[in-house]
């Protein structure tokens, strides 16, 4: 009773990630140096995770070395470079529509590697959320980019992997989700360092006002959030979690209006209530998974065998 009492709640906080990612396009086209993706990418992940890896004291150990890096570069180091190749190359919204079939993708991996059969509910429910976010987001262009198309679809199944993986997972005894966030920022930080470098060359010189917006990155858009964000998979079923996705692209939306003076038209607005809708939607009534518990309470066995927007010319930038 108690835990359904704070259902609500653990619902709402978990929201704050998705909301606190629908910002992100609006600090980096009005606050960092152009054209940094993967250096954004950088600093993003690799303070955020080192500072809360000070702040748990605990690193992985035995097989968590080896899953905690599949799940930094499924959740961050591998997702952050495909959602900007993406973002890049495709038609502004193309990739925000793209990745809004995230539920449909965690659906069929739950189904699979947790044994949560979907519900006709539930790819309902997916099919209206992408609906809503296409008609928020999605402009007239020209011909589709098929690299950008790729990297969009990779990016989804990466980050709906890495969800999956840790609702599967769990956490090893003892362990709370600050230090599993710290453990995948890290370790997905430092996959990315290599390719921006490679890519983007040396760091670019940074003014004030560049500091202050990866400084907002580092803390509040990811350290916070995505704490928050895998505390949530550890509590809820996966497709309640990713259902909260679509939050993302709206709170971009809503900014881009409020802030940027950005108009939005009748049709987004009507994408806006049927997104949010389905996000709603998503979070009440049956849902297919087993019921959750914190980690620990779990022995090693038995968790081995559970298992922007907008305008939006870089809408990706959403997570």
């Amino acid at each position: 009773m108690a835990a359904n009492a704070n259902r609500p709640a653990l619902i709402a906080l978990t929201a704050l990630a998705p909301i606190a990612w629908g910002s992100t396009y609006a600090v980096t086209t009005e606050f960092l140096p152009a054209d940094r993706p993967l250096f954004t990418g950088v600093m993003r992940a690799l303070p955020a995770g080192l500072l809360l890896l000070a702040a748990a004291r605990v690193l992985p150990r035995g097989a968590w070395w080896g899953k905690a890096a599949v799940l930094g570069a499924l959740n961050i180091g591998a997702f952050f470079p495909l959602l900007f190749l993406s973002a890049y190359r495709l038609p502004g919204g193309m990739a925000a529509v793209v990745g809004s079939v995230g539920p449909l993708f965690v659906a069929g991996l739950a189904a699979l590697l947790l044994g949560d059969r979907p519900t006709l509910r539930t790819l309902l429910t997916g099919v209206a959320a992408a609906l809503g976010v296409s008609l928020v987001v999605l402009k007239a262009a020209g011909a589709l980019d098929a690299v950008g198309v790729l990297a969009a679809l990779a990016a989804t199944a990466s980050m709906s992997t890495g969800t999956v993986l840790t609702k599967r997972w769990g956490r090893p005894d003892g362990v709370g989700p600050l230090a599993l966030t710290a453990w995948q920022l890290t370790a997905g930080g430092l996959l990315i360092v290599p390719v921006a470098l490679l890519v983007e060359g040396a760091p670019p010189a940074l003014d004030s006002r560049a500091v202050g917006g990866y400084l907002y990155l580092a803390l509040a858009n990811t350290a916070v959030a995505y704490w928050l964000w895998f505390r949530g998979i550890g509590r809820l079923s996966a497709t309640q979690v990713t259902f909260l996705g679509p939050l993302s692209p709206l709170t971009a939306a809503g900014i881009g209006w409020a802030a940027l003076g950005q108009s939005l038209t009748p049709v987004q607005v009507a994408g806006m209530v049927l997104a949010f809708g389905a996000t709603v939607f998503g979070q009440v009534g049956p849902h297919g998974g087993r019921p959750t518990a914190p980690a620990g309470s779990f022995s090693s066995s038995e968790r081995s065998g559970r298992k922007d927007s907008m305008d939006v010319t870089v809408p990706a930038l959403r997570r």
